[in-house]
């Protein structure tokens, strides 16, 4: 005997929307911040895993961005292969830009200085970001909204690429181990690639800002 799971009612489902919104709104203003603060200490310290990582951030915002300017668009269908493939670009640029610099670390044995900001925030990501991939999965999921759920499974993929940057900056300040920047930095490469080749698929990273938006949209329209 198979069972549904009953679907929400308006006010409840009104409830779930405006959740969602406060917590992609609260994901969009950390990744800024997170943004500014990684690039910046990755420059000081010539670590190119914290600036990859800023960078990432930086188009996870871009990539919110334009899924809802595209839903602004009378005609938001007309614009998404377009938007998606410039999310796309910009995720390669990335990884070519990360493995540039990552080898070129290698190749030429750059010293990375130690970085207490750069392991303070990627500590901080690790401890912030599950929290809020959990809240929006869980809200994703009793609204019935894939797009929810993927974008916060998106969202705790940030969480394992801090973890790896923060193991990268830790082990170099412990063990001088200037590679283990290096190594973080081909690790944010492959996720870049991957999101990449999600986003020129039509696997939007960050597609919730939209449904929202289009969702409202159709609210409006039925009544």
């Amino acid at each position: 005997m198979t069972t549904t799971t009953p679907r929400p009612t308006d006010d409840r489902r009104h409830t779930l929307q405006r959740r969602i919104k406060w917590i992609v709104t609260a994901t969009i203003a950390y990744n800024l911040i997170e943004a500014v603060v990684a690039i910046t200490a990755g420059t000081v310290a010539s670590s190119a895993a914290l600036i990859g990582f800023g960078l990432d951030s930086t188009i996870e915002v871009l990539s919110a961005a334009a899924v809802a300017w595209q839903f602004t668009r009378r005609d938001p269908e007309r614009w998404e292969k377009g938007t998606l493939r410039v999310i796309a670009v910009a995720f390669f640029a990335l990884a070519a830009y990360v493995t540039a610099t990552s080898v070129l670390a290698l190749v030429g044995q750059v010293d990375v200085q130690h970085s207490t900001v750069g392991i303070v925030l990627t500590a901080l990501s690790v401890v912030i970001m599950p929290f809020l991939s959990l809240a929006e999965r869980r809200a994703g999921r009793e609204l019935g909204s894939a797009t929810a759920v993927a974008d916060s499974k998106q969202t705790l993929i940030c969480t394992y690429l801090s973890a790896a940057v923060l193991v990268g900056l830790i082990v170099n300040s412990l063990f001088g181990w200037w590679w283990a920047d290096a190594i973080a930095g081909l690790v944010i490469a492959a996720f870049a690639i991957r999101e990449g080749i999600e986003a020129w698929r039509g696997d939007a990273c960050a597609t919730s800002v939209g449904m929202l938006l289009e969702e409202e949209h159709d609210d409006d329209h039925h009544r």
